[in-house]
């Protein structure tokens, strides 16, 4: 399997020019981008995602004087991909996230969270405030019930993660991995092109695609499901947050609609920018990236002034 950028297709590499990065986080290989200098942004995806999915948003980022850190989660992307379903808990891979940003020793991020990186990012601001300067926050969720009407359908969504169907789509058959991510963007023609190769190429087969169907498993469908609590302290301290946040929202996601979801995170953080809406379905940075990078610059723009002026 890809365990570093030279191994994946090279119509993929020009399109990723970045030096792939890599560190032990709790005995995992991580794979991760360091580009530019000044204060860290921190970009990260979800499921099935990487890395690249955020290509068209690093270099302007980086050519506005910061330093941009795309980390790829473990089971993910350039990262070791563990093979049992035990080695992949919420929060465990919030102690992933964990790890690599002490390693780099990082302060002043400015945290940019989409889809798991939601839950993951957040539960790590929210226990590392002192290292956090500003949240974004696009497609996600931060709280246990109800989650998105989407993951309450028999079909496709809770059938897919029942004992043996979900490991036999969404493992098997890629249908997550490779259909899913296709589905879920506007521009599909131009996706199919440029863009689909890149996210098949680091899940090959049944056993790298494990995180495809574990992790949806961790959604909160109940009060006795078994990450309910962690969701209910996440939404209890992000409530409380005073971090300056922007909300950016797919305006065509289906999976967290924007009226529903990103109206909520509005109501948790009255003080908040947004929510501004882009063309995108759930993965926007696939149709905006551009856009979604101006809206980020603009917005720490507007945090440097601030400090300045004080």
């Amino acid at each position: 399997m890809p365990t570093h950028v030279d191994e994946v297709p090279s119509a993929i590499r020009s399109k990723w020019p970045y030096c792939p990065r890599f560190a032990d986080v709790n005995g995992w290989r991580m794979h991760y981008v360091d580009e530019g200098k000044g204060d860290p942004v921190v970009l990260l995806h979800g499921n099935p995602t990487w890395g690249f999915l955020y290509r068209d948003v690093i270099a302007p980022l980086v050519a506005s004087g910061r330093r941009v850190i795309v980390p790829d989660m473990i089971g993910f992307g350039l990262s070791e991909k563990p093979t049992r379903e035990q080695h992949h808990t919420l929060d465990g891979h919030s102690a992933n996230l964990t790890a690599l940003m002490r390693q780099l020793d990082l302060s002043r991020i400015a945290l940019v969270c989409h889809d798991w990186g939601g839950p993951t990012g957040l539960s790590f601001a929210m226990s590392n405030p002192e290292r956090i300067r500003a949240l974004t926050v696009m497609s996600t969720w931060a709280w246990p019930l109800p989650p998105a009407e989407f993951h309450t359908r028999i079909f496709p969504w809770r059938m897919m993660h029942a004992p043996l169907v979900g490991p036999y789509l969404l493992g098997r058959h890629k249908a997550l991995a490779g259909r899913g991510v296709y589905l879920s963007v506007v521009d599909r023609d131009k996706f199919a092109t440029t863009a689909q190769a890149a996210y098949e190429a680091v899940l090959p087969d049944p056993a790298t695609r494990l995180l495809t169907w574990v992790w949806p498993r961790w959604i909160p469908l109940d009060r006795e499901a078994r990450a309910f609590e962690r969701f209910e302290w996440l939404e209890n301290e992000l409530s409380r947050s005073k971090f300056p946040t922007l909300i950016i929202w797919g305006r065509e996601d289906e999976v967290f609609d924007a009226a529903t979801f990103s109206n909520r995170f509005k109501q948790m953080m009255p003080r908040a920018e947004g929510p501004y809406m882009v063309t995108g379905r759930h993965f926007l940075q696939e149709d905006s990236g551009v856009e979604i990078a101006g809206l980020i610059r603009s917005f720490l723009d507007r945090l440097d002034q601030a400090e300045a002026g004080r």
